[in-house]
């Protein structure tokens, strides 16, 4: 196909479309996959190819001059998340088109039922099999939210379908100001807030919202996230509609508000009784997306401390990695008893199409919240503005136009737009951090350099260039995803570095949740602001009610399981591959092969984690032998654990962990480590695992023995893994991992290894 010249396509063009039937047809939208190999090399860009083909199939006479039906007309040209397009055909046209060299196949267009967070399809949740029936939707947990409180009229919280609240909880609905005991329900079963240590610190100041009511928004999304219930109709401002719903969305959730004011600092005295409570009144989950700034050892670090309180009492914590990253260390909190989640993306994305007067359409990215009316404008293009480097020239745009501007990064685009009088603007930027903007409050659209060269070469060809723009589109499938979020924290942990965290990595950008109607949403302009009950937000605050949900189904699957072993089955089963099968990538190093020390083991997969073989567990004792061993002094040690009972008697630190991290200072030059696990068998029966091992660069993994063999469930069985590294001049982190393969291929549980120079706090 190479050698196919221009008058070559021109004939074959003409032969096929002179064989295409005359007679008019009903017509319906195709999705036709190419193989972009064949494309001709005389065609400047896929769209042109498409368009060409497209054209080749249309019938020699129209069977009427104004129907625009009457011919096939290009709807999408795609590029990313598949080679090919849409586009309107009658079958005639369709049969002609599959003539065409290059074509795969083609389908007719499907009417799609959107989730509004789209994380449960995307984590492949689903009624039919796997953890949401085998938990019966997390029917029987009680998830505690340490956070900002709640808005307890939002539907997500409503109660149709919940059980009665359980006689062992031991909660209460804090009234308060503007909050009356009687909206806790059947879904909400509780609400405290906490206070007194923010009074405190500022005797002052008049607490704004004396009661649980939240004020910040942040806590309604994250509980929303981890448990809200059914509701049919949610949206932001028309952008991925569909039914909203939590992880877990029959779980019980409980409200705990630790931060009163709502441009005020929430204070760790507040945060701590909180816990604390939620403790008391039974929860068995707890979801904490907050923490303590700076490094703060494990002994005065208030989550550390009430986090072992509640491990011991049987009750999971799951906490945000924070959003500090991309460097390596920016990872506060390495505290081994909790699950410490990173952020991912999600394979969505938001768009507006640019249907340019030529008929060609090119969809670009926006989140302009409002249909708003761009319809057969000028499209205005010269040098100077395509730079966007001239204000005045900027400000001078004539009002009814779309103007083409070239904005370089996503940091530019807001400048840009506030600068414009244009109606609207075409903006060109090829910023991947595109996929973690939370909104745009001008009416644009931002397409490729490679789109953008097609939309140029059209405003300068065309006497009177033309365009329009719609917007409020949701696209699913978007590749690669997901990817590692750029702002997500990284390990090693300073506050302890011998575990390697995260742990695993969730859903966490561009999240839809939740949301007061009295907060602002999104705003148009400068001057307009929006409300809306459910809110796009992107953090490790969003990742971890994602993973707290699927802790709660873990329990409610697996009541037995103890805080370890649900954290463990999460780890081992996590998938560092993405949808393309091809390693996670990580946006905040320019797309290159994350590391464990971003996305931890992967990224969560729930269904797997219902079965995962074999389990990693740890006990509290096990805990505090590791404590043991971090030169802590024995008071420093009862802080933590608030127990006289136990001893330092057999300090380690090697912690029985589903993963490794080896670290070496800029003076070694050669390390041996030996770690010591036991894993226990929660298959049915006899198991054979054998060890399938990829060792980090520049290291050597032994593991003996490469072969555990189980008789019974619950059976444990020990092994021992070495790491020998030699360092390499530029001392960067490298990573592996250790995968026990069941011989009859039922089970895979993965560990990642990770060689790391140490950071210095």
């Amino acid at each position: 196909m190479g050698l196919l010249t221009s008058a070559h396509f021109l004939h074959l063009i003409f032969f096929l479309s002179a064989t295409s039937h005359s007679k008019a047809m009903e017509r319906f939208t195709y999705i036709v996959h190419m193989d972009k190999s064949y494309m001709p090399k005389f065609f400047s860009s896929h769209h042109h190819w498409y368009t060409a083909i497209v054209d080749a199939t249309k019938p020699a006479t129209p069977t009427t001059q104004n129907d625009h039906q009457s011919t096939p007309k290009l709807v999408y040209a795609y590029d990313t998340a598949f080679t090919g397009f849409s586009a309107v055909f009658s079958q005639d046209e369709l049969n002609t088109l599959r003539k065409f060299p290059g074509f795969v196949s083609a389908y007719a267009d499907k009417i799609v039922t959107l989730h509004t967070t789209h994380t449960f399809e995307f984590l492949s949740l689903n009624p039919v099999a796997g953890l949401w029936p085998a938990s019966n939707y997390g029917q029987g947990v009680i998830v505690g939210v340490i956070d900002t409180g709640v808005w307890p009229e939002s539907r997500s919280f409503n109660d149709d379908g919940m059980t009665k609240v359980p006689k062992r909880w031991k909660g209460t609905c804090q009234g308060g100001r503007d909050f009356n005991s009687s909206l806790c329900n059947s879904k909400l079963i509780g609400v405290r807030y906490f206070n007194k240590g923010f009074m405190a610190a500022n005797p002052n100041t008049t607490i704004t919202m004396n009661s649980a009511r939240d004020t910040k928004g942040h806590g309604t999304h994250t509980s929303s996230i981890v448990a809200g219930n059914y509701v049919e109709g949610a949206s932001y401002f028309g952008y991925a509609s569909g039914t909203a719903r939590g992880v877990a969305p029959r779980a019980w959730v409980a409200m705990y508000k630790v931060c009163s004011n709502e441009f005020e600092d929430c204070y760790a005295s507040d945060y701590l009784a909180g816990m604390d409570n939620a403790v008391a009144d039974g929860v068995d989950v707890m979801s904490i997306s907050m923490g303590v700034d700076g490094v703060v050892p494990l002994y005065e670090d208030p989550f550390a401390i009430a986090s072992f309180g509640a491990m011991e009492k049987g009750v999971l914590v799951s906490t945000a990695a924070g959003n500090e990253g991309p460097a390596l260390g920016s990872l506060h909190s390495g505290i081994p008893w909790v699950l410490t989640v990173a952020a991912s993306s999600i394979g969505r994305s938001f768009a507006g199409t640019v249907i340019l007067g030529n008929g060609l359409t090119i969809t670009g990215w926006t989140m302009f919240p409002a249909s708003a009316l761009v319809n057969d404008k000028p499209l205005i293009y010269n040098k100077t503005s395509s730079h966007c480097n001239s204000t005045g020239l900027l400000s001078e745009t004539p009002y009814d136009g779309i103007l083409i501007c070239d904005a370089g990064d996503t940091n530019s685009l807001y400048t840009v737009a506030s600068l414009s009088m244009a109606t609207s603007a075409i903006f060109i930027c090829d910023d991947p951090h595109l996929a973690e903007v939370e909104g745009f409050t001008y009416p644009g659209v931002v397409i490729g350099s490679k789109d953008a060269e097609v939309v140029i070469k059209y405003a300068k060809r065309s006497k009177k260039p033309k365009a329009s723009i719609k917007f409020q589109q949701t696209i699913l499938g978007t590749k690669p995803a997901p990817v590692v979020a750029s702002y997500t924290s990284r390990g090693p942990a300073q506050s302890y570095q011998g575990i390697l965290k995260p742990d695993l990595m969730a859903p966490g950008s561009l999240v839809l949740a939740a949301w007061p109607p009295n907060k602002i949403a999104a705003s148009i302009g400068f001057n307009i602001d929006l409300s809306s009950d459910y809110k796009f937000v992107s953090g490790t605050s969003m990742a971890c009610p994602h993973a707290s949900g699927v802790a709660a189904l873990l329990k409610g699957a697996h009541p037995e399981w103890s805080p370890a072993s649900i954290r463990s089955a999460m780890m081992t089963t996590a998938n560092p591959l993405d949808i393309t099968l091809n390693p996670i990538r990580d946006l905040g190093l320019d797309l290159k092969i994350a590391s464990p020390l971003a996305m931890g083991a992967g990224q969560v997969d729930p269904n797997r984690a219902l079965d995962p073989g074999l389990i990693y567990d740890a006990t509290p004792r096990d805990y505090v032998n590791l404590l043991c061993s971090m030169n802590f002094t024995k008071a420093q040690i009862l802080t933590i654990t608030r127990s006289n009972s136990y001893t330092c008697s057999n300090p380690s630190d090697d912690l029985n962990y589903p993963s490794f991290i080896a670290l070496y200072t800029n003076k070694t030059t050669m390390i041996t480590r030996t770690f010591q696990r036991t894993v226990t068998n929660v298959g049915d029966g006899l198991a054979i695992y054998k060890a399938d091992i990829k060792a980090p660069r520049h290291s050597t993994v032994f593991v003996w023995p490469e072969k555990i063999v189980f008789v019974k469930k619950y059976e444990k069985q020990s092994y021992n893994l070495t790491i020998k590294y030699m360092k390499e001049k530029n001392g960067t982190a490298t990573f592996g991992s250790l995968v026990w393969v069941e011989e009859n291929g039922n089970h895979a549980v993965r560990s990642p290894i990770v060689v790391s120079p140490m950071i210095t706090v």
